[in-house]
This record gives C-alpha cells, structure tokens and sequence, in this order.
C-alpha cells in the first residue's frame, strides 16, 4: 500500500491544466503559432501515453505478466512499437508506470473516504477498508503488479513508497499515543498489504481478517466473529 508520488503527470512533459493554455492562431495567421504547435504535440504526447496505460490496465484482468508483452500491448492501443518505446523505455519501465497509475487511483479513493476525518484509528480502519476493496475490485491488475515484484525497479519503489505511506500515517498513531508511531505505522502497512494478498488468493473479502486489522488497532467492530460469506 503506498501513498502515491506528488509529481506530475508526466515527467518531462506538460500537465493537464497545461493544456487549456494552447494560445489561439493570430488573426491573418498561415496556422498555428509554434508555441501552440509544441502544446499539441505534447497533448498528444500525455494522451498516448494514457492509451498504453488503460491499455495495460484493461489486458490485465485477462493476462498474464508473462502474456503482457509489448507486441500485444501495442497491437491493442494501436500505436507503433518505437512509440511504446519512446514513452518507456523497456517493458520494467513500462510496469512501474502502471504501478503508479494503480497505487494513484487506489490512493485518490481513499483520500476522498477519509477526507474530513480525524487522525486515529478510524481513520486507518477507513483506509485499510477502502485499499483492501481497491484491491478485489481491480484484482486482475493487482495480481500482475504482485508478478512483476522480481523486477528490482518495482521492488525499489514499493520500499521507497511504503516508507512514504508510513510517514504520512505516522500522525494517526501519534494521535492514538502509540510509541513508535513511525515503526506502528511501517508495521500497519505491512499488515494491510498482506491482507490484501490474503484476500486475493480466497477470492472474496475475509470479514475476520479485517476484524484482526481493528483488533490491531485497538478497535472493536459488529459482527467479526462470523464466518466469511
């Protein structure tokens, strides 16, 4: 579970808010102006490289690691092969952009389940709660990103972002006066992550399972003694 990356869109390249700001052609103008020209081509740019991406996205829940290759990537998002290229580099590269793009979807949904509220416990249980359905929903995608953990350019950035992620959790465990709160917080992510695998290999959510993630939290929830439906 990682909290994800505060950059832009594209590195190198324009944002989106960038985009609105293509100026119109000058009046008696023989077309655009280069200013503008430049803009387009890097609107372009951030939309093919979106399509590889979605693409990717999509092919996962049918593929495997192994099966998402570049040719059928680029046979899918109906692009030349040098323009995969072009925006990735190589296949790892590739991967690591759709590591982000899941981790930043998954991340904008659980910052909008606990906006408003209080750092604590709650919060946290929120959090999990959100990430671990994140993860059902989408499990084809999070079973290729579980793959593709060999590659080192994956595993360096789910250490670097856990790291992230507990520091920006660090608060809820200060606010319940946990000592530690850094290391309770490197702990709870270890523990969310696991669930998630859990719950990805049975298929379904594991009600006691997310029970044992608010018993770690000091936190009593309705109805967890029951069997998974």
């Amino acid at each position: 579970m990682e909290v994800p990356a505060q950059e832009g869109p594209l590195a190198g390249e324009p944002g989106r808010h960038q985009m609105s700001s293509m100026r119109a052609t000058p009046a008696g103008g023989g077309g655009p102006a280069p200013a503008e020209r430049m803009t387009r081509r890097q609107a372009s740019a951030i939309r093919t490289r979106e399509i590889l991406i979605e693409t990717g996205l999509r092919l996962a829940d049918t593929t495997s690691l192994a099966g998402l290759s570049i040719n059928l990537l680029v046979e899918q998002a109906g692009v030349a092969k040098g323009t995969f290229f072009h925006h990735f580099g190589d296949r790892p590269e590739y991967l690591l952009a759709l590591h982000r793009e899941f981790h930043s979807r998954i991340f904008a949904e659980i910052f909008d389940a606990i906006a408003g509220m209080d750092p604590g416990a709650e919060r946290l249980l929120a959090t999990s709660h959100t990430y671990l359905d994140g993860c059902l929903r989408d499990r084809g995608v999070r079973a290729l990103l579980l793959e593709a953990r060999a590659e080192r350019k994956i595993r360096d950035e789910i250490r670097a972002r856990n790291k992230t992620t507990a520091e920006y959790f660090k608060s809820d465990f200060q606010a319940m006066d946990v000592p530690h709160p850094y290391e309770s917080a490197l702990l709870w992510v270890g523990l969310v992550v696991e669930a998630a695998l859990i719950e990805l290999d049975a298929g379904g959510r594991q009600p006691a399972l997310r029970a044992a993630i608010a018993g770690f939290l000091a936190l009593e929830t309705p109805g967890t003694s029951q069997s998974p439906a």
